[in-house]
């Protein structure tokens, strides 16, 4: 939570603002509703480049979350849990940047 004026605004461990300014009560239930399932969502990446590629026609790639700290935020490409698919991995600032996004119920089902 970061304190604001005379309430607090709930930041994820994203750092992304989850609330308006609110008082610690509500500031504290919000965090705990919103848990910590969020991170093992898929993201997608806009703009990622992958080994290779270049950034021109780079399209959203669907990522997990593989690690975050106050310092930076790791994420991988999503390999649908096959063990033999290659390791794409990139490294963000945190607080996440605009280009890590949750993913739409319409890229649900789409193959990275």
């Amino acid at each position: 939570m970061r304190p604001e004026g005379d309430g607090f605004v709930v930041i994820d461990l994203l750092g992304r603002p989850m609330s308006d300014v609110v008082d610690w009560l509500a500031a504290e239930e919000l965090l705990e509703e919103r848990g910590l399932g969020y991170l093992a969502e898929p993201f997608m990446l806009e703009g990622a480049r992958t080994h290779g590629g270049s950034e021109a026609g780079a399209r959203p790639l669907r990522v997990r979350i593989t690690e975050v700290d106050t310092t930076r935020i790791r994420v991988k490409k999503d390999d649908f849990g096959a063990i033999d698919a290659p390791l794409l991995e990139y490294t963000l600032d945190w607080p996440a940047p605009p280009e890590l996004r949750p993913i739409r119920p319409d890229e649900r089902h789409v193959w990275p």
